[in-house]
């Protein structure tokens, strides 16, 4: 029997077939859905933010994509034994309108674009993605299929 497995704000979680993993409201937040084809293992990490460079408290690493992704990755692979992972990603909206565009505001597309460079750097293909707009939206994570779902609020559901 599977287990629809919560992943909250600044967290991540790792699980096996034929669980699912899930993570609500991603608005700004970046959902990463990373998997491992061979054993059917999967992580899924909802970043808050792009990186931890100004911050003296990084003790809850899991918020940031420069520190996430690289540990999560590794705790993947040494799960795994593979090193061949793939990745899918959503969220990164711009939630708010600001009359200054000042791209300091724009967290959503800098959560992107750290994210993007953290795989690129990690040599992870994304192979799917739903990213940006203004509208959040949930990921539904099929460690079976790797069939990455999302909804948005009066939007059909879809895959991706």
């Amino acid at each position: 029997m599977s287990e629809q497995l919560k992943v909250g704000i600044s967290d991540y979680k790792i699980a096996q077939a034929p669980n699912e993993l899930v993570t609500i409201g991603l608005g700004s937040c970046v959902g990463i859905a990373l998997y491992a084809p061979k054993s059917k293992v999967g992580a899924l990490s909802h970043i808050m933010l792009p990186d931890s460079a100004t911050f003296s408290d990084t003790s809850n690493w899991a918020k940031f994509a420069d520190l996430a992704l690289p540990a999560i990755v590794k705790e993947l692979k040494d799960k795994t034994n593979e090193t061949a992972l793939l990745a899918k990603i959503a969220g990164g909206a711009s939630m708010f309108s600001f009359s200054q565009q000042a791209s300091s505001l724009q967290i959503g597309r800098r959560n992107i674009e750290a994210v993007t460079t953290v795989l690129n750097s990690l040599g992870i293909p994304i192979i799917s993605e739903h990213v940006g707009g203004q509208m959040g939206r949930s990921m539904f994570v099929d460690l079976q299929t790797f069939d990455v779902r999302i909804r948005m609020v009066n939007r059909e559901e879809f895959i991706v």
